[in-house]
């Protein structure tokens, strides 16, 4: 099953049905991070508190992202100390694919950053325009795996033009 999505069934299915059901592993990439809000049960909470519950129930979380998150995102990370060693994260400059990966048998890749805009978690006229699939094709959820995979080794690091910007790859030339 490969479907299209657009603005807010990004925010339906992939934030509020799929990462919730993670039992193993959820996996995402984003250029850019906000503090961004989902609804849970009759209350909107921060997607950090989703997360943190994953963490508890021993789902491994993997965040990839281009640039530090805004001031609100740490506020709200500093309210869930499980995520200091629960989530694991790598900033990478060079990422701007967007995808999302549950228990390697459901992903979401396309336009949207881990934003309330970008997921479609805004309100009408707030949210931005954006774009993808979601599916459970081994194939296509293979691919989009082995993408993430391959950042998240380090095997991209090797060409790029960017580690003086990057200070993971810093930290890891130390080791």
């Amino acid at each position: 099953m490969t479907e299209f999505v657009t603005d807010r069934q990004i925010y339906e299915r992939v934030l509020l049905e799929a990462v919730p059901e993670a039992r193993e592993f959820v996996w995402i990439a984003t250029a850019d991070i906000k503090d961004l809000h989902v609804h849970q049960g009759s209350r909107m909470v921060p997607f950090l508190a989703a997360l943190s519950g994953l963490i508890d129930q021993g789902v491994a979380v993997r965040l990839l992202h281009a640039k530090e998150p805004g001031p609100m995102f740490r506020r709200d990370f500093d309210r869930f100390p499980n995520l200091i060693d629960g989530l694991e994260r790598i900033l990478c400059p060079r990422v701007h694919f967007k995808s999302v990966v549950v228990d390697g048998g459901f992903a979401y890749t396309g336009s949207g950053n881990l934003t309330g805009a970008g997921m479609g978690a805004k309100s009408e006229g707030k949210r931005n325009f954006e774009a993808g699939i979601i599916t459970r094709d081994p194939c296509l959820v293979e691919q989009i795996m082995a993408q993430f995979d391959t950042v998240w080794m380090g095997e991209r690091c090797g060409g790029c033009r960017r580690k003086e910007y990057c200070a993971d790859f810093k930290e890891l030339m130390r080791l």
